[in-house]
């Protein structure tokens, strides 16, 4: 980085990142003022930083450090916000509202009953567990503790039995039974809104010859748009840095990663993607979840932008080529479990790197 007499807000050629860079305790101080200790801490901050650095040749000349400020608690009351949304609208189990007239509450036993089949058809452990967090409120973080696993683990297991509960209730509501042993794994593939496992179970074949699951899979499928497994995101500024790092960040939670490992992750798509913007000024995003032989996710970033002439040397910690956030491509490639980066001169960068999904604590 440069020198510290450099003026915070010069707009010269590599001002605004200084500035940026020079921001980053100040912003660091005013999110940990408001979350402390929070797994999504340091991810608010390069938020915060992308968006400041998104607004810069917009900003007056002395104003850049209280937008940043200003930016930090926005971004910050944001998360709050989302999160306290969450909570009020989640799914829940039990509805505690009387019915307004006999038919009403005729309906309602109706579906109380469905819901208690669906209930009963679930293991102990998915239904004691799904229970804790939707009816008693438990947070994922302490059900980890309790069963000595991961908040991104049970996470998952509640996404899960989400799905097979939805299933089980639409089978009890409209009181069908499966013909076939094929039909629930199909239908809770639909559930799940998971295209790789209804590739797996064949549910597009399924489909055409059962009638029961044609019919039952309607309501399914207007859940909502399917999960995609692969994102492709096209980088040509600075707006386009925060969009990657959301979209990558939102599929890689669809996998047991904890809050620590999607925010290396999002930290990590955030400097390769910087990096197309800087050096090439374009380039591709390309974000796929990875099955086998492992669960993970893979980030391939590439340009064709003038390259890198020494590759060794970029790899090499201190070595940076502007005065940047400070990550660089050695900070990259520890924050990943897999890294690569091929780069030929004239002709662009190919960097690709990979998270696996982890099942313990680590």
């Amino acid at each position: 980085m440069g020198g510290a007499d450099s003026d915070p807000d010069d707009r010269s050629a590599d001002g605004p990142a200084q500035a940026i860079a020079d921001l980053i305790p100040i912003v660091r101080r005013v999110v940990g003022g408001r979350v402390g200790a929070h797994p999504a801490a340091e991810d608010l901050v390069q938020e915060t930083l992308a968006r400041v650095l998104a607004a810069t040749a917009r900003i007056e000349p002395g104003m850049l450090e209280p937008y940043a400020i200003v930016t930090a608690r926005n971004v910050v009351a944001s998360m709050w916000r989302d999160e306290d949304r969450r909570r009020r609208n989640q799914h829940r189990v039990v509805d505690l509202s009387e019915p307004d007239s006999p038919e009403a509450r005729l309906v309602l036993d109706e579906e109380q009953g469905a819901m208690a089949q669906a209930l009963e058809r679930l293991t102990e452990r998915e239904r004691r567990t799904l229970l804790a967090h939707e009816v008693g409120g438990t947070d994922t973080r302490t059900l980890a503790q309790q069963a000595g696993s991961t908040a991104g683990a049970v996470a998952a297991q509640l996404n899960r039995t989400r799905a097979r509960l939805r299933v089980e209730y639409l089978l009890a509501s409209r009181q069908v039974e499966p013909p076939t042993d094929q039909c629930r794994p199909v239908l809770i593939a639909l559930s799940r809104a998971d295209q790789r496992r209804q590739r797996e179970v064949g549910a597009a074949q399924h489909l055409l010859e059962c009638e029961v699951c044609a019919e039952l899979s309607e309501p399914l499928l207007e859940r909502g748009q399917p999960r995609d497994d692969t994102l492709r995101i096209p980088i040509t500024s600075d707006p386009d840095i925060v969009a990657a790092r959301t979209a990558a960040r939102s599929l890689a939670s669809t996998l047991a990663f904890g809050p620590t490992d999607l925010t290396v992750i999002a930290t990590a798509v955030s400097e390769v993607c910087r990096n197309i913007v800087r050096f090439a000024g374009s380039g591709e995003l390309v974000v796929e979840l990875l099955e086998a032989p492992r669960r993970g996710l893979q980030v391939v970033a590439r340009d064709a932008g003038p390259g890198i002439d020494d590759v060794d040397a970029a790899m090499t910690d201190g070595h940076s080529t502007y005065g940047g956030l400070g990550l660089g491509l050695p900070g990259v490639r520890r924050l990943m479990d897999e890294f690569a980066v091929v780069s030929e001169p004239g002709h662009g960068t190919t960097v690709t790197m990979t998270k696996w999904e982890r099942n313990d604590h680590g």
